[in-house]
């Protein structure tokens, strides 16, 4: 693999955004079909829909009738309706004469989409192909013929759909379901795709890093939060693994007659996994299913067990994504501590679809036997078991493994070599750019010798936890911050020395933020401060701080005599006659700074010196 410098990867991240900054000035066909097939397909929905989906559809129609390519990131727990979203703006598509293709990670998914579109359109002059290994080479090659003639009007399909013998006539809409589980190859081609393409993609766990892009302004977003009726809240339990869990969990479903997912994620001992369920349960019907099982093999066994010819689906994760079996509502994850957040918030959403009460069993090997950051995933899910919980995961996952974990080498594509933070900011740069606008960032960059984060033994809620950092990194002002500590203190006590760093990190980055100050950094006795270019005036008191440096033309150094807990008050003074502020307008600063809620979280709330 050929490494690139920063300046490189930089340059290849603008080339990048220009992809959806050509978006926001390319024009689009307006998509408005005659109403009469369009209401014709509507009324074949046997469900009302949810207020928030009724709104997602609204919003979709409206950006295809808008005149500019589409990118709309739709966010709903799993079974709260995306699917249907898709269908609308689908049949909107195809009844103005243009192709839609649908993309899927698994093939059990592209299956299950295919059956599903093609009875809705059954009625209808529409024909949807699927491509996926479950067809014949000669089955691919006539879908392909059909895709590129226009004959075919949805396909449906994975990656292979991205392959280069596939060639659309008038492709207008692209949805892209599960973004999250594309890499980045494939994610390389949805974007030479999307220049003058629709684009749709449904999500049920929602990415921080996707979200930001949704609200950076390169994509629009929908969430769907309103639960279907009838639908019960999962009910999730952490167990040690044992014969007697197993054996209680699968004869508890069949005794009402519903179906059992086993999940165990290691091809190789699923012969071994398969012997021990028959010995915990021997009257059960058992079917094994992975995805390197023959094409025929695999698609005969979900068949099975899809027409209730089988108690229990022994598998791997391949059932993660998407799959609908309302009968199945009780699901075992064998080494659950093995899997991510994520991963098992859709595992567990596979369960649960019909009015029918959950359970979803993480197996684990003992308590004693997980990391820490395994215990907290794990506790996470059970406390989260209530309906639409996917935002607050993903929240509770980032505060679990902190910005810096998320954002950093483990992370695929080019976000890691230059930082989160900074490819977002080159997108809202591009973007603005070719709206004619300057964009100008004046957040302080912060090191600091202490970490601040609200601790769970002051606040168990993780929910209120949440709700602290976003007001203290929202906060504009000193005054505003001192009103939340001391909201704090009045109903939860004294602050611990923690959130009392928390709070000090805030006040600091408003005072560095007012000051027009670039860089804080502050290293043993040392504190080396970097101001954005501009006129400003220092005053005559700051300047006779004892050993005071000056080492640039914006930057200077000076010592401190303590430690933080020690100089912070001396410090804050110290800021206070900076002088005048190379930034006037504190309002617009505010604006541009104040709204990064993950600005102060760079602070790992479980631990770390890094505050930006």
């Amino acid at each position: 693999m050929t490494l690139l410098s920063p300046f490189q990867q930089g340059i290849q991240l603008l080339s990048e955004n220009n992809v959806a900054a050509a978006r926001e000035l390319h024009p689009a066909p307006v998509l408005t079909p005659p109403p009469s097939l369009y209401d014709r397909f509507c009324a074949h929905f046997a469900y009302v829909e949810t207020e928030d989906q009724a709104r997602a559809i609204d919003d979709t129609l409206a950006d295809l009738a808008a005149g500019r390519p589409m990118d709309r990131l739709v966010c709903g727990d799993v079974g709260y309706g995306k699917t249907e979203v898709a269908l609308r703006a689908a049949a909107r598509a195809v009844s103005s004469g243009r192709q839609v293709a649908l993309v899927v990670p698994t093939t059990l998914l592209a299956h299950q989409h295919w059956q599903t579109f093609a009875e809705r359109f059954k009625n209808l002059p529409v024909r949807v192909g699927m491509l996926s290994r479950f067809l014949s080479r000669k089955e691919q090659v006539e879908v392909v013929a059909g895709v590129t003639s226009g004959d075919v009007d949805i396909v449906i399909g994975t990656h292979r759909l991205l392959q280069k013998d596939v060639a659309f006539k008038d492709l207008g809409l692209l949805i892209v379901d599960e973004e999250h589980r594309f890499g980045v190859v494939h994610k390389e081609k949805f974007k030479k795709i999307r220049v003058n393409v629709d684009v749709l993609t449904l999500t049920a766990t929602p990415i921080p890093r996707t979200l930001q892009l949704a609200l950076s302004g390169a994509r629009d977003l929908s969430t769907i939060e309103t639960p279907p009726r009838h639908r019960l809240a999962p009910r999730t339990y952490i167990s040690r693994f044992s014969p007697k869990v197993v054996a209680e969990a699968i004869r508890r479903e069949m005794d009402r007659g519903g179906q059992v997912f086993f999940v165990h994620n290691r091809i190789q001992s699923l012969p071994a996994m398969e012997n021990f369920i028959k010995k915990a349960v021997p009257e059960a019907q058992l079917l094994v299913a992975h995805g390197q099982m023959k094409v025929g093999a695999l698609e005969e066994v979900m068949e099975k067990f899809v027409s209730r010819k089988a108690d229990v689906l022994l598998c791997t994760a391949i059932v993660e994504s998407g799959l609908d079996i309302p009968t199945v509502n009780t699901i075992l994850i064998s080494r659950a501590d093995t899997f991510g957040m994520a991963q098992l918030y859709q595992l567990r959403g596979r369960v649960g679809r019909d009015r029918f009460q959950s359970h979803a069993y993480l197996l684990v090997p003992g308590t004693e036997a997980l990391t820490r950051e395994a215990r907290e995933r794990l506790k996470a899910l059970e406390e989260l078991s209530e309906l639409g919980a996917g935002f607050k995961l993903a929240a509770r996952d980032l505060e679990i493994r902190g910005a810096g974990h998320l954002l950093g080498h483990r992370q695929s594509g080019r976000i890691a070599a230059v930082g989160f933070d900074m490819y977002c900011r080159l997108l809202e740069e591009v973007l603005q750019e070719s709206r004619g606008r300057s964009v100008e960032y004046k957040e302080p960059d912060i090191v600091a010798p202490v970490a601040g984060s609200v601790p769970p033994a002051w606040v168990p809620s993780q929910a209120e936890r949440l709700e602290i950092y976003r007001r203290v990194a929202a906060a504009a002002s000193p005054e505003e911050l001192g009103e939340l500590e001391q909201e704090l203190s009045d109903r939860l006590g004294p602050l611990p020395p923690r959130a009392k760093y928390l709070f000090e990190l805030g006040e600091l980055r408003v005072r560095l933020r007012r000051c027009g100050v670039k860089s804080f950094h502050m290293k043993g006795k040392q504190v080396f401060i970097e101001t954005f270019p501009g006129d400003y005036e220092l005053s005559a008191e700051f300047m006779a701080t004892d050993g005071m440096v000056f080492t640039g033309t914006h930057s200077f150094q000076f010592s401190i005599k303590g430690s933080w807990d020690d100089d912070f008050g001396p410090l804050i003074e110290l800021l206070e006659t900076f002088g005048s502020c190379a930034v006037e307008d504190e309002d617009e600063l505010s604006d541009n700074g104040g709204e990064q809620d993950g600005a102060l979280l760079a602070a790992s709330p479980e631990g770390g010196k890094v505050a930006k």
